[in-house]
Protein backbone atom coordinates (compact mmCIF):
# COMPACT_ATOMS: atom_id res chain seq x y z
CA UNK A 1 0.00 0.00 0.00
CA UNK A 2 0.99 3.50 -1.13
CA UNK A 3 0.62 6.22 1.90
CA UNK A 4 0.02 9.98 1.55
CA UNK A 5 0.15 12.06 4.14
CA UNK A 6 -0.08 15.72 4.33
CA UNK A 7 1.71 17.13 7.44
CA UNK A 8 3.54 20.29 6.42
CA UNK A 9 5.43 23.23 8.47
CA UNK A 10 2.85 24.20 9.89
CA UNK A 11 -17.09 22.11 -26.75
CA UNK A 12 -16.74 23.37 -23.22
CA UNK A 13 -19.17 24.44 -20.28
CA UNK A 14 -20.14 24.78 -16.59
CA UNK A 15 -23.44 23.12 -15.96
CA UNK A 16 -25.59 22.22 -13.07
CA UNK A 17 -27.30 18.51 -12.63
CA UNK A 18 -28.91 16.40 -9.81
CA UNK A 19 -27.09 13.17 -11.30
CA UNK A 20 -23.19 13.03 -12.83
CA UNK A 21 -23.33 11.73 -16.10
CA UNK A 22 -23.27 7.47 -15.41
CA UNK A 23 -20.42 7.50 -17.97
CA UNK A 24 -18.42 7.11 -14.73
CA UNK A 25 -20.68 6.50 -11.97
CA UNK A 26 -22.66 3.40 -13.18
CA UNK A 27 -23.49 1.22 -9.83
CA UNK A 28 -21.90 -1.89 -11.43
CA UNK A 29 -18.77 -0.21 -12.34
CA UNK A 30 -15.63 -2.34 -11.40
CA UNK A 31 -12.94 -0.35 -9.06
CA UNK A 32 -9.93 -1.41 -10.04
CA UNK A 33 -7.95 0.86 -7.17
CA UNK A 34 -8.85 0.92 -3.34
CA UNK A 35 -8.28 3.12 -0.92
CA UNK A 36 -9.23 4.36 2.62
CA UNK A 37 -9.30 8.10 4.06
CA UNK A 38 -8.68 9.52 6.88
CA UNK A 39 -8.95 13.37 8.24
CA UNK A 40 -7.40 15.09 11.00
CA UNK A 41 -8.91 18.26 11.36
CA UNK A 42 -7.35 18.79 14.70
CA UNK A 43 -3.82 19.51 12.71
CA UNK A 44 -4.67 22.32 10.58
CA UNK A 45 -2.19 23.40 7.72
CA UNK A 46 -3.10 26.45 6.33
CA UNK A 47 -5.85 28.67 5.59
CA UNK A 48 -6.42 29.43 1.82
CA UNK A 49 -6.63 33.41 1.27
CA UNK A 50 -9.73 34.50 -0.59
CA UNK A 51 -7.93 35.79 -3.23
CA UNK A 52 -5.78 32.21 -4.01
CA UNK A 53 -6.79 32.04 -7.24
CA UNK A 54 -4.86 34.37 -10.02
CA UNK A 55 -4.08 34.86 -13.44
CA UNK A 56 -1.05 36.04 -14.94
CA UNK A 57 -0.75 37.98 -18.32
CA UNK A 58 1.84 39.60 -20.82
CA UNK A 59 2.71 42.74 -19.99
CA UNK A 60 2.88 43.48 -23.79
CA UNK A 61 -1.00 43.04 -23.50
CA UNK A 62 -1.93 46.48 -22.38
CA UNK A 63 -0.38 47.99 -25.11
CA UNK A 64 -4.19 47.15 -26.59
CA UNK A 65 -6.33 49.41 -24.00
CA UNK A 66 -9.62 47.65 -24.73
CA UNK A 67 -8.43 43.94 -23.51
CA UNK A 68 -8.32 45.16 -19.66
CA UNK A 69 -11.23 47.05 -19.29
CA UNK A 70 -14.26 47.53 -18.13
CA UNK A 71 -15.97 47.73 -21.68
CA UNK A 72 -14.78 44.02 -22.06
CA UNK A 73 -17.68 42.09 -20.61
CA UNK A 74 -16.77 38.80 -22.04
CA UNK A 75 -13.62 38.57 -20.19
CA UNK A 76 -14.65 40.23 -16.91
CA UNK A 77 -17.69 37.59 -16.46
CA UNK A 78 -14.87 34.70 -16.60
CA UNK A 79 -12.53 36.31 -14.18
CA UNK A 80 -15.93 36.70 -11.86
CA UNK A 81 -16.58 33.32 -12.70
CA UNK A 82 -13.09 32.01 -11.08
CA UNK A 83 -13.13 33.95 -8.16
CA UNK A 84 -15.07 37.77 -7.04
CA UNK A 85 -11.66 37.61 -5.67
CA UNK A 86 -8.31 36.88 -7.44
CA UNK A 87 -4.90 38.64 -8.32
CA UNK A 88 -4.03 39.82 -11.57
CA UNK A 89 -0.29 39.15 -12.25
CA UNK A 90 1.15 41.50 -15.07
CA UNK A 91 4.50 40.79 -16.58
CA UNK A 92 6.40 37.79 -18.55
CA UNK A 93 9.03 38.02 -21.40
CA UNK A 94 7.36 40.85 -22.88
CA UNK A 95 7.42 43.03 -19.83
CA UNK A 96 11.34 43.82 -20.82
CA UNK A 97 9.98 44.99 -23.89
CA UNK A 98 7.50 47.49 -22.88
CA UNK A 99 7.98 51.59 -23.09
CA UNK A 100 5.70 53.51 -21.00
CA UNK A 101 4.92 56.92 -22.54
CA UNK A 102 2.67 59.68 -21.78
CA UNK A 103 1.81 60.10 -25.89
CA UNK A 104 -1.62 59.19 -26.90
CA UNK A 105 -1.33 56.84 -29.66
CA UNK A 106 -2.60 56.95 -33.02
CA UNK A 107 -3.99 53.66 -35.31
CA UNK A 108 -4.76 50.57 -33.88
CA UNK A 109 -2.94 49.06 -30.77
CA UNK A 110 -0.09 46.63 -32.42
CA UNK A 111 -2.39 43.49 -31.49
CA UNK A 112 -5.39 42.24 -30.04
CA UNK A 113 -4.19 39.82 -27.76
CA UNK A 114 -0.81 38.38 -26.85
CA UNK A 115 0.25 35.50 -24.83
CA UNK A 116 2.61 33.22 -24.20
CA UNK A 117 2.41 31.51 -27.67
CA UNK A 118 3.28 35.24 -29.32
CA UNK A 119 5.27 36.69 -26.58
CA UNK A 120 8.67 35.19 -27.76
CA UNK A 121 8.13 37.52 -31.14
CA UNK A 122 7.57 40.49 -29.30
CA UNK A 123 10.92 42.18 -29.49
CA UNK A 124 10.41 45.78 -30.12
CA UNK A 125 8.70 48.12 -27.43
CA UNK A 126 5.31 47.72 -27.19
CA UNK A 127 3.24 51.29 -25.54
CA UNK A 128 1.49 51.16 -22.00
CA UNK A 129 -0.18 55.08 -21.81
CA UNK A 130 -1.70 56.11 -19.01
CA UNK A 131 -5.52 55.25 -20.99
CA UNK A 132 -3.95 51.31 -20.74
CA UNK A 133 -3.76 51.34 -16.94
CA UNK A 134 -7.18 53.54 -16.15
CA UNK A 135 -8.89 50.95 -18.24
CA UNK A 136 -6.89 48.22 -16.40
CA UNK A 137 -8.12 49.82 -12.95
CA UNK A 138 -12.12 49.46 -14.42
CA UNK A 139 -11.51 46.44 -15.22
CA UNK A 140 -10.19 45.49 -11.87
CA UNK A 141 -12.97 47.13 -9.89
CA UNK A 142 -15.21 45.29 -12.08
CA UNK A 143 -14.08 41.99 -11.19
CA UNK A 144 -12.75 43.06 -7.80
CA UNK A 145 -9.53 41.52 -8.48
CA UNK A 146 -6.18 42.84 -7.31
CA UNK A 147 -2.55 43.64 -9.64
CA UNK A 148 0.81 42.48 -9.13
CA UNK A 149 2.21 44.97 -11.39
CA UNK A 150 5.88 43.98 -13.74
CA UNK A 151 7.98 46.70 -14.47
CA UNK A 152 11.00 46.84 -16.72
CA UNK A 153 14.68 46.25 -15.33
CA UNK A 154 16.14 43.72 -17.85
CA UNK A 155 16.23 45.97 -21.08
CA UNK A 156 14.89 49.25 -19.40
CA UNK A 157 16.53 52.45 -17.72
CA UNK A 158 15.53 52.51 -13.46
CA UNK A 159 14.20 56.33 -14.48
CA UNK A 160 12.19 54.90 -16.75
CA UNK A 161 10.51 52.19 -14.33
CA UNK A 162 10.00 54.61 -11.96
CA UNK A 163 8.47 56.73 -14.32
CA UNK A 164 5.83 53.73 -15.16
CA UNK A 165 5.57 52.90 -11.16
CA UNK A 166 4.23 56.60 -10.55
CA UNK A 167 1.52 56.46 -13.06
CA UNK A 168 1.07 52.84 -12.35
CA UNK A 169 0.21 53.50 -8.04
CA UNK A 170 -1.38 56.90 -9.27
CA UNK A 171 -4.27 55.60 -11.38
CA UNK A 172 -4.60 52.22 -10.04
CA UNK A 173 -4.67 52.82 -6.16
CA UNK A 174 -6.08 49.90 -3.80
CA UNK A 175 -6.08 47.77 -6.64
CA UNK A 176 -2.07 47.31 -6.80
CA UNK A 177 -0.60 44.63 -4.42
CA UNK A 178 3.29 45.46 -5.17
CA UNK A 179 5.54 46.10 -8.06
CA UNK A 180 7.62 43.33 -9.42
CA UNK A 181 11.02 44.46 -10.59
CA UNK A 182 11.88 42.36 -13.55
CA UNK A 183 11.08 39.39 -14.91
CA UNK A 184 13.41 36.09 -14.40
CA UNK A 185 16.70 37.87 -13.77
CA UNK A 186 17.92 34.60 -12.74
CA UNK A 187 17.65 34.05 -16.79
CA UNK A 188 19.41 37.08 -17.41
CA UNK A 189 22.87 35.94 -17.80
CA UNK A 190 24.27 36.18 -21.40
CA UNK A 191 20.43 37.63 -22.30
CA UNK A 192 20.22 41.22 -20.82
CA UNK A 193 23.76 40.60 -18.60
CA UNK A 194 27.27 39.40 -18.50
CA UNK A 195 28.60 35.54 -18.17
CA UNK A 196 29.30 36.30 -15.47
CA UNK A 197 25.79 37.71 -13.74
CA UNK A 198 24.83 35.99 -10.25
CA UNK A 199 22.65 36.56 -7.69
CA UNK A 200 24.82 39.21 -6.36
CA UNK A 201 24.72 41.64 -9.25
CA UNK A 202 20.86 41.09 -9.21
CA UNK A 203 20.30 42.25 -5.87
CA UNK A 204 22.61 45.63 -6.14
CA UNK A 205 20.62 46.21 -9.15
CA UNK A 206 16.91 45.61 -7.25
CA UNK A 207 18.45 47.59 -4.49
CA UNK A 208 19.05 50.64 -6.94
CA UNK A 209 15.62 50.43 -8.69
CA UNK A 210 14.14 49.98 -5.53
CA UNK A 211 15.14 53.21 -4.53
CA UNK A 212 14.65 55.11 -8.22
CA UNK A 213 10.92 53.83 -7.64
CA UNK A 214 10.98 55.30 -3.87
CA UNK A 215 12.10 58.74 -4.93
CA UNK A 216 8.86 59.17 -7.08
CA UNK A 217 6.46 56.51 -5.25
CA UNK A 218 7.17 56.47 -1.47
CA UNK A 219 4.82 54.17 -0.56
CA UNK A 220 5.26 51.93 -2.74
CA UNK A 221 5.48 48.38 -1.73
CA UNK A 222 7.89 45.47 -3.50
CA UNK A 223 7.85 41.80 -4.75
CA UNK A 224 10.26 39.43 -5.73
CA UNK A 225 12.56 38.34 -7.16
CA UNK A 226 9.75 36.81 -9.43
CA UNK A 227 12.33 34.05 -10.93
CA UNK A 228 12.19 30.94 -12.79
CA UNK A 229 13.68 28.46 -11.00
CA UNK A 230 16.84 28.75 -9.44
CA UNK A 231 16.23 28.79 -5.68
CA UNK A 232 19.03 30.23 -4.37
CA UNK A 233 17.71 33.74 -5.84
CA UNK A 234 14.48 32.98 -3.78
CA UNK A 235 16.55 32.10 -0.43
CA UNK A 236 19.06 35.06 -1.23
CA UNK A 237 16.18 37.58 -1.80
CA UNK A 238 14.48 36.49 1.34
CA UNK A 239 17.58 36.98 3.25
CA UNK A 240 19.05 39.70 2.32
CA UNK A 241 15.12 41.87 2.12
CA UNK A 242 15.27 40.90 6.06
CA UNK A 243 18.86 42.05 6.70
CA UNK A 244 18.47 45.64 4.57
CA UNK A 245 15.52 46.31 6.11
CA UNK A 246 14.00 46.68 2.84
CA UNK A 247 10.36 45.30 3.47
CA UNK A 248 8.30 43.55 0.77
CA UNK A 249 4.58 42.46 0.15
CA UNK A 250 5.52 39.36 -0.65
CA UNK A 251 8.11 36.70 -2.21
CA UNK A 252 7.34 35.14 -5.43
CA UNK A 253 8.91 32.50 -8.13
CA UNK A 254 7.19 31.06 -10.79
CA UNK A 255 6.96 26.95 -10.92
CA UNK A 256 6.32 24.60 -14.23
CA UNK A 257 5.71 21.08 -14.15
CA UNK A 258 7.78 20.57 -17.33
CA UNK A 259 9.65 22.10 -20.59
CA UNK A 260 10.10 23.69 -22.68
CA UNK A 261 7.37 22.83 -25.17
CA UNK A 262 8.50 20.38 -28.11
CA UNK A 263 11.49 18.91 -25.49
CA UNK A 264 11.62 14.94 -25.29
CA UNK A 265 9.75 13.57 -22.22
CA UNK A 266 7.28 16.99 -22.32
CA UNK A 267 4.28 13.97 -21.97
CA UNK A 268 1.21 13.52 -20.42
CA UNK A 269 2.91 10.94 -18.52
CA UNK A 270 4.70 13.06 -16.96
CA UNK A 271 2.32 15.66 -16.04
CA UNK A 272 0.09 13.33 -14.41
CA UNK A 273 3.16 11.46 -12.89
CA UNK A 274 3.83 13.28 -8.94
CA UNK A 275 6.86 16.40 -9.19
CA UNK A 276 9.30 15.72 -6.69
CA UNK A 277 11.08 18.97 -7.50
CA UNK A 278 7.52 20.52 -6.95
CA UNK A 279 7.90 19.59 -3.26
CA UNK A 280 10.98 20.07 -2.59
CA UNK A 281 11.68 23.92 -4.14
CA UNK A 282 7.79 24.52 -2.54
CA UNK A 283 9.46 24.00 1.13
CA UNK A 284 12.32 25.86 0.11
CA UNK A 285 10.37 28.90 -1.13
CA UNK A 286 7.88 28.27 2.32
CA UNK A 287 10.64 28.10 4.70
CA UNK A 288 12.52 31.20 2.98
CA UNK A 289 8.82 33.36 3.19
CA UNK A 290 8.15 32.27 6.82
CA UNK A 291 12.11 33.45 7.73
CA UNK A 292 11.48 36.61 6.22
CA UNK A 293 8.19 36.90 8.00
CA UNK A 294 6.45 37.40 4.31
CA UNK A 295 3.81 35.81 2.58
CA UNK A 296 4.84 33.55 -0.72
CA UNK A 297 3.03 33.85 -3.83
CA UNK A 298 4.05 31.89 -6.78
CA UNK A 299 3.29 34.71 -9.50
CA UNK A 300 3.59 32.60 -12.83
CA UNK A 301 3.45 29.16 -13.64
CA UNK A 302 1.20 26.28 -15.85
CA UNK A 303 2.21 23.03 -17.33
CA UNK A 304 4.97 23.21 -19.81
CA UNK A 305 7.04 26.36 -20.29
CA UNK A 306 7.24 28.01 -23.80
CA UNK A 307 3.40 28.54 -24.19
CA UNK A 308 2.60 24.88 -23.70
CA UNK A 309 2.99 21.21 -25.24
CA UNK A 310 -0.63 20.60 -27.98
CA UNK A 311 -2.48 17.77 -27.00
CA UNK A 312 -1.02 17.99 -23.34
CA UNK A 313 -1.57 21.66 -21.73
CA UNK A 314 -4.98 21.97 -23.52
CA UNK A 315 -6.13 18.63 -22.35
CA UNK A 316 -8.26 17.33 -19.37
CA UNK A 317 -4.93 15.78 -18.31
CA UNK A 318 -4.08 19.54 -17.54
CA UNK A 319 -7.59 20.19 -15.49
CA UNK A 320 -6.32 17.47 -13.38
CA UNK A 321 -3.03 18.70 -13.20
CA UNK A 322 -4.38 22.35 -12.19
CA UNK A 323 -6.33 21.00 -9.32
CA UNK A 324 -3.84 19.18 -7.89
CA UNK A 325 -0.99 21.33 -8.27
CA UNK A 326 -3.01 24.29 -6.97
CA UNK A 327 -4.43 22.52 -4.03
CA UNK A 328 -0.36 21.11 -3.16
CA UNK A 329 0.27 24.96 -3.09
CA UNK A 330 -2.35 25.86 -0.45
CA UNK A 331 -1.53 23.31 1.53
CA UNK A 332 1.72 24.01 1.84
CA UNK A 333 0.76 27.58 3.53
CA UNK A 334 1.39 29.48 -0.12
CA UNK A 335 -0.78 32.63 -0.62
CA UNK A 336 -1.83 32.08 -3.91
CA UNK A 337 -1.33 30.89 -7.63
CA UNK A 338 -0.94 32.25 -10.97
CA UNK A 339 -1.70 30.56 -14.20
CA UNK A 340 -0.13 32.06 -17.20
CA UNK A 341 -1.65 32.35 -20.16
CA UNK A 342 -3.40 34.83 -23.06
CA UNK A 343 -3.37 34.83 -26.42
CA UNK A 344 -4.37 31.36 -28.09
CA UNK A 345 -1.41 29.47 -26.48
CA UNK A 346 -1.76 25.83 -25.62
CA UNK A 347 -1.93 26.05 -21.64
CA UNK A 348 -4.11 29.51 -21.55
CA UNK A 349 -7.05 28.95 -19.10
CA UNK A 350 -8.76 31.55 -21.36
CA UNK A 351 -7.97 31.60 -24.66
CA UNK A 352 -8.96 33.77 -27.32
CA UNK A 353 -8.85 38.35 -27.73
CA UNK A 354 -11.27 40.99 -27.56
CA UNK A 355 -12.16 40.72 -31.61
CA UNK A 356 -13.05 37.06 -32.04
CA UNK A 357 -13.97 36.38 -27.82
CA UNK A 358 -12.82 34.29 -24.87
CA UNK A 359 -13.56 30.62 -24.33
CA UNK A 360 -13.05 28.16 -21.21
CA UNK A 361 -9.88 25.96 -21.71
CA UNK A 362 -9.63 22.52 -19.60
CA UNK A 363 -7.54 24.01 -17.04
CA UNK A 364 -10.18 26.96 -16.46
CA UNK A 365 -12.25 24.23 -14.83
CA UNK A 366 -9.58 22.60 -12.90
CA UNK A 367 -9.28 26.32 -11.18
CA UNK A 368 -12.45 26.67 -10.54
CA UNK A 369 -12.57 23.15 -8.76
CA UNK A 370 -9.64 24.31 -6.61
CA UNK A 371 -11.08 27.55 -5.94
CA UNK A 372 -13.83 25.75 -4.30
CA UNK A 373 -10.98 25.70 -0.91
CA UNK A 374 -10.90 29.70 -1.34
CA UNK A 375 -11.23 30.91 2.25
CA UNK A 376 -10.74 27.64 3.61
CA UNK A 377 -8.44 26.42 6.25
CA UNK A 378 -6.85 22.97 4.70
CA UNK A 379 -6.12 20.13 7.16
CA UNK A 380 -4.20 16.77 7.50
CA UNK A 381 -5.98 13.72 5.10
CA UNK A 382 -4.00 10.73 4.64
CA UNK A 383 -4.60 8.39 1.90
CA UNK A 384 -3.48 4.90 1.52
CA UNK A 385 -4.02 3.92 -1.69
CA UNK A 386 -2.60 1.34 -4.68
CA UNK A 387 -1.89 4.02 -6.71
CA UNK A 388 0.18 7.79 -6.13
CA UNK A 389 -1.78 8.88 -8.98
CA UNK A 390 -5.02 9.67 -6.86
CA UNK A 391 -4.47 12.47 -4.20
CA UNK A 392 -6.74 13.77 -2.00
CA UNK A 393 -6.50 16.91 0.22
CA UNK A 394 -8.91 18.05 2.91
CA UNK A 395 -10.60 21.60 4.59
CA UNK A 396 -12.98 22.99 6.33
CA UNK A 397 -15.02 26.08 5.44
CA UNK A 398 -18.36 27.41 6.56
CA UNK A 399 -18.62 24.74 8.92
CA UNK A 400 -18.13 22.01 6.37
CA UNK A 401 -15.84 19.51 5.33
CA UNK A 402 -14.68 19.93 2.20
CA UNK A 403 -13.14 16.31 0.39
CA UNK A 404 -11.52 16.55 -2.90
CA UNK A 405 -10.35 13.73 -4.89
CA UNK A 406 -8.22 13.46 -7.95
CA UNK A 407 -7.80 10.15 -9.75
CA UNK A 408 -4.92 10.41 -12.49
CA UNK A 409 -5.42 6.62 -13.61
CA UNK A 410 -7.18 4.75 -16.05
CA UNK A 411 -9.10 2.73 -13.13
CA UNK A 412 -11.97 3.56 -11.28
CA UNK A 413 -11.24 3.89 -7.49
CA UNK A 414 -12.93 3.81 -4.05
CA UNK A 415 -12.35 5.42 -1.58
CA UNK A 416 -13.31 4.47 2.22
CA UNK A 417 -14.03 8.21 4.08
CA UNK A 418 -15.37 9.21 7.11
CA UNK A 419 -18.45 10.91 5.30
CA UNK A 420 -21.48 9.76 5.62
CA UNK A 421 -23.51 12.43 3.88
CA UNK A 422 -22.74 14.90 1.11
CA UNK A 423 -24.52 18.35 0.87
CA UNK A 424 -23.09 18.98 -1.91
CA UNK A 425 -20.71 17.71 -5.19
CA UNK A 426 -18.91 19.06 -8.03
CA UNK A 427 -17.26 16.14 -10.82
CA UNK A 428 -14.57 17.72 -12.58
CA UNK A 429 -14.35 14.75 -16.43
CA UNK A 430 -14.56 14.87 -19.49
CA UNK A 431 -14.45 11.88 -22.79
CA UNK A 432 -10.96 11.08 -22.77
CA UNK A 433 -7.59 11.99 -20.79
CA UNK A 434 -6.74 13.74 -23.98
CA UNK A 435 -10.16 15.57 -25.00
CA UNK A 436 -9.55 19.28 -25.63
CA UNK A 437 -13.49 19.34 -25.84
CA UNK A 438 -15.98 18.57 -23.88
CA UNK A 439 -14.52 19.11 -20.14
CA UNK A 440 -17.14 19.67 -17.77
CA UNK A 441 -17.60 20.90 -14.21
CA UNK A 442 -20.88 19.72 -12.42
CA UNK A 443 -22.37 20.29 -10.01
CA UNK A 444 -25.23 18.45 -8.01
CA UNK A 445 -26.52 15.66 -5.61
CA UNK A 446 -24.60 12.96 -7.56
CA UNK A 447 -23.95 9.20 -6.75
CA UNK A 448 -20.37 9.13 -6.06
CA UNK A 449 -20.39 8.96 -2.53
CA UNK A 450 -22.69 5.99 -1.42
CA UNK A 451 -22.47 4.81 2.39
CA UNK A 452 -19.42 6.52 3.20
CA UNK A 453 -17.30 5.12 -0.18
CA UNK A 454 -16.29 7.75 -2.21
CA UNK A 455 -16.56 6.65 -5.67
CA UNK A 456 -14.40 8.14 -8.60
CA UNK A 457 -14.26 7.53 -12.54
CA UNK A 458 -10.91 7.13 -14.26
CA UNK A 459 -9.72 10.56 -15.00
CA UNK A 460 -11.64 12.87 -12.96
CA UNK A 461 -12.01 14.97 -9.85
CA UNK A 462 -14.61 14.84 -7.33
CA UNK A 463 -15.41 17.27 -4.58
CA UNK A 464 -17.57 16.47 -1.84
CA UNK A 465 -18.91 18.77 1.04
CA UNK A 466 -19.95 17.42 4.08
Amino acid sequence: MKRRTFIRDAGLTVSSSCLFPRLLLAENQKHALQGTLTVDERTKLATVPVDFTGLSYESAQLANPAFFSSENAALIALFRELGTEGVLRLGGGTSEFTAFTTETQAGPPPFDAVGPDTSKNVKGDTPITPQSLRNLCAFLDVTGWRCLYGLDLGRGTVERAAEEAFYAYSILGSRLIAFQLGNEPDAWRTRYRPASWSYADYWKEWMVARTAVLARVPAAKFAGPDVSNKMVYVTGFAEDVKKSGSAIAMLTSHYYAMGPAGAKGVTMDRLLSPDSKLERDLKIAMDAARGAGVPYRMSEGNSCWNGGQEGVSDTLASALWVVDMMLDFASYGCAGVNLHGGGNGFYTPIAGSVEKGFVRRPEYFGMKLANEFAGATMVVSTLECTSDRVRVYAGRKNARLLVVAINKTDQAVAIETPIRHAHEQWLLAGPAIDAKQGVTLTKGRGLNLRDGVLHVGPYSAVLVKA
